[in-house]
């Protein structure tokens, strides 16, 4: 019965191998996923990720985004490495790009950004709650204004959209479907298939 034992320990979980499969083909498309809740653990894998690609070759990366936001630090971490690698980088929203997400999103340039049919997006202000001392209080409150006037001047920025309208857009969560977030400014163009992202996404597709 042991011996049984024994052997069945050493025999590989088929699920393992099945993700380090998986792993390997996403490492060799140069695709890589943000998905979920944005935390510190997340914005360490992805920039790990961003590093060994562009460290590997020049060739264009691709970013698939569905997450609904989370900690703001962690989205600028994600979001400063996308522009500071080498690499271009193509964005691909689908699921929702909210929050941290959009700014994610938006660290590539207009023309490299897409998304699924089905995606939506979405911008707000940062939320943050505060609590201690008063004096704590205060600081925090307005480290909060400080970056949502960041992330605000940032998707301006990036949509060409006026400040104030921004900054009036944020102050509730301002959900957008695919064609209302290419009109906004944040996506550039739907795609449907891996082979109009090709076509789109090449110098000159456009």
């Amino acid at each position: 019965m042991r011996e049984l034992l024994d052997k069945k320990e050493d025999q590989p979980d088929p699920t393992n191998k099945a993700e380090s499969i998986a792993e390997k083909l996403s490492f060799k498309s140069r695709f890589v996923l943000v998905f979920g809740e944005i935390d510190h653990a997340l914005a360490q894998v992805t920039c790990e990720r961003l590093i060994a690609l562009a460290q590997e070759s020049d060739a264009p990366i691709r970013v698939l985004v569905s997450s609904p936001g989370g900690h703001v630090e962690s989205g600028d971490a994600i979001h400063d490495m996308i522009r500071f690698v080498r690499a271009p980088v193509t964005m691909i929203g689908t699921g929702w790009v909210a929050s941290a997400g959009t700014h994610i999103f938006l660290a590539a340039p207009k023309e490299r950004r897409f998304c699924l049919p089905n995606t939506r997006f979405m911008i707000h202000q940062p939320g943050g709650g505060a609590a201690g001392h008063a004096s704590d209080i205060a600081i925090q409150a307005r480290e909060i204004l400080r970056t949502r006037e960041r992330v605000a001047r940032v998707i301006a920025r990036e949509t060409g959209q006026p400040i104030e309208k921004v900054r009036n857009d944020m102050e509730r969560d301002f959900w957008m479907t695919a064609e209302e977030a290419i009109e906004y400014g944040i996506v550039s163009g739907v795609v449907e298939t891996h082979q109009e992202l090709n076509s789109k996404s090449s110098p000159g597709g456009r």
